[in-house]
């Protein structure tokens, strides 16, 4: 995995606005280019993040502009942890129980992001992704 030795961290938040994801995400990833050379790495991040930031904003924050989803990105030299929180009540979330055959709207997100992860830890309202790299 192309990644120069060096710690890396981002806190921010966003408001409540699907329109305003794609740009923050972006930003991100651009100052993670420079410590981050291989781009498979890059798209799982770039998704993890998307899925969780848009997981907050619809579910957690109900698209209520004024309450935001926080996101923690941290890069050690042997992991990538993303950690997303959002206002709401929290979830109940159980990998075992998700269906792909039950044609629901919810819960494919975060089936996503822990197939993109080694560990996914959900924690009411913030769900924290673990992505390991050598």
């Amino acid at each position: 995995m192309d990644v120069i030795i060096m710690d890396f961290t981002y806190n921010g938040s966003i408001c409540s606005d699907l329109g305003l994801i794609k740009n923050f995400v972006d930003n991100i990833l651009k100052k993670l280019n420079s410590i981050i050379d291989n781009k498979d790495t890059i798209f799982d991040i770039r998704l993890i993040m998307n899925e969780l930031i848009i997981n907050g904003v619809f579910h957690g924050n109900h698209c209520i502009d004024t309450k935001c989803v926080n996101l923690s990105l941290d890069v050690q030299k042997d992991r990538i942890i993303i950690s997303v929180k959002d206002e709401g009540e929290g979830i109940d979330f159980d990998i075992n129980t998700y269906d792909p055959l039950d044609l629901k709207c919810g819960g494919r997100g975060l089936v996503l992001v822990h197939g993109l992860s080694d560990e996914l830890i959900v924690n009411e309202n913030q769900i924290i992704a673990i992505k390991y790299i050598s």
